[in-house]
């Protein structure tokens, strides 16, 4: 556990996550912990996480595998929508969000989407701290309840540009963006 005195609080985020349209499977990558994506749309979720812990936590309805989405074990064209919420901030490497993303392109099939709920770390605050943390309050339909993610401040500066270009690299096209403070939900498309 690191000590609180070493993160840089953000202002905490009020999120409302809105039920979107799919078809078939979701494959939700790092879906332990809350298992946000889980709560919204149940048995149609594939969650997968490195980390056991973090799967046994999340509520019942996805079916929870322990895989890494550097490598992801199912077919090409396999699911047609896949999400990451708060999920892509945990990724120490650009190479290693790279290939995630190339990996989540490879499974969704053709027109399928990708959407992306994250920190907007472009604008660094000013802070000799070594961790951020960001304090969500989210809404899944009837249920509201709040979260702290937080991380080690990355090399890169990841803002929506940063992740544009990763997803653009790996077959994705940006469809839109909604701000919300310091986070953001993006939604992509395979071509």
């Amino acid at each position: 556990m690191v000590a609180d005195d070493k993160f840089y609080h953000f202002e905490q985020v009020e999120i409302e996550v809105k039920d979107f349209p799919s078809e078939g499977f979701i494959l939700d990558i790092g879906g332990g912990g809350e298992g946000v994506i889980g709560k919204l749309k149940g048995r149609d979720v594939v969650a997968i996480d490195l980390r056991k812990d973090e799967l046994e936590e999340t509520d019942d309805g996805p079916l929870k595998i322990v895989m890494d989405a550097r490598d992801l074990k199912f077919l090409d064209n396999s699911f047609n929508t896949a999400t990451a919420f708060f999920s892509l901030m945990y990724i120490k490497s650009q190479e290693d969000q790279q290939k995630i993303l190339e990996e989540a392109c490879r499974v969704l099939k053709p027109g399928a989407y990708l959407h992306v709920w994250d920190v907007d770390l472009e604008q660094r605050p000013q802070t000799d701290k070594e961790f951020y943390i960001v304090i969500l309050r989210y809404c899944v339909g009837e249920e509201e309840t709040g979260t702290g993610y937080g991380q080690r401040w990355p090399e890169e500066r990841r803002g929506e540009k940063y992740y544009i270009a990763l997803a653009q690299a790996a077959g994705f096209q940006h469809i839109s963006t909604r701000r919300n403070k310091h986070t953001f939900y993006m939604k992509f498309q395979k071509g």
